[in-house]
């Protein structure tokens, strides 16, 4: 147990869970998507669902879709900047049955591109990505990262372990997902260094991949 683990993180207010983990998720979808989106649904679950608006939930996803850092003071004003920066965007509560009860799912568009994150807030700031577009992955965010859709195919695994090896990295954990034998995959690789983006450019010519982003530690 670390000092983290004992205080939590430094944050705008008032829970760790409801505001930090809130924007954590919020930021984390950002750099999934890759650029702020032109248009964000955020559908509220469990205990989100219903204490979003007291506990400042909105303003902490929001802030997060415009790159804010949990301890950022403008927090408090991410509906005025993302009006500013022309994000549309609504709330809307839900149920997404066997979730925590923390759960956000969002939905960000872009000119035709679309992406669907969910992902929990654990507490203490910690969060939990789930799914991407309905796929499992399962991370944290607490380290460097590498998200992978792609093709379920023979070799891929093979492949991407080797430009992951030549580029000097260690992997800490990796995940492996897919929707059936041959659909759609996911990867979700922790490691225990930031990956430099040649890696990233490298993963992406591969004709089975369809996404690769390198995400720092959120």
């Amino acid at each position: 147990m670390d000092l983290f683990d004992i205080l939590g993180p430094v944050m705008i207010g008032p829970s760790s869970s409801h505001t930090a983990g809130a924007a954590r998720i919020g930021r984390i979808a950002r750099k999934l998507f890759g650029r702020l989106p032109s248009e964000a649904l955020i559908e509220l679950s469990g205990s989100f669902a219903m204490t979003w608006q007291g506990h400042g939930i909105d303003r902490a996803i929001l802030g997060g879709l415009m790159d804010l850092a949990v301890d950022d003071e403008r927090l408090r004003d991410s509906r005025a900047l993302a009006d500013r920066a022309g994000l549309r965007y609504r709330f809307e509560q839900v149920t997404l049955p066997d979730t925590h009860p923390n759960t956000a799912r969002l939905t960000l568009k872009d000119y035709g591109e679309k992406l669907c994150v969910t992902a929990s807030s654990i507490g203490g700031g910690r969060i939990r990505v789930t799914q991407i577009d309905g796929l499992e992955v399962g991370f944290s965010g607490d380290m460097p990262t590498l998200v992978i859709l792609h093709k379920d195919e023979p070799g891929v695994i093979a492949d991407v372990s080797r430009l992951v090896a030549e580029a000097g990295l260690n992997i800490a954990t990796m995940r492996v997902f897919r929707q059936h034998q041959g659909g759609e995959a996911a990867m979700a690789i922790e490691l225990d260094a930031r990956p430099d983006p040649s890696l990233v450019n490298c993963l992406t010519h591969l004709h089975f991949i369809d996404r690769a982003v390198a995400l720092d530690k959120i």
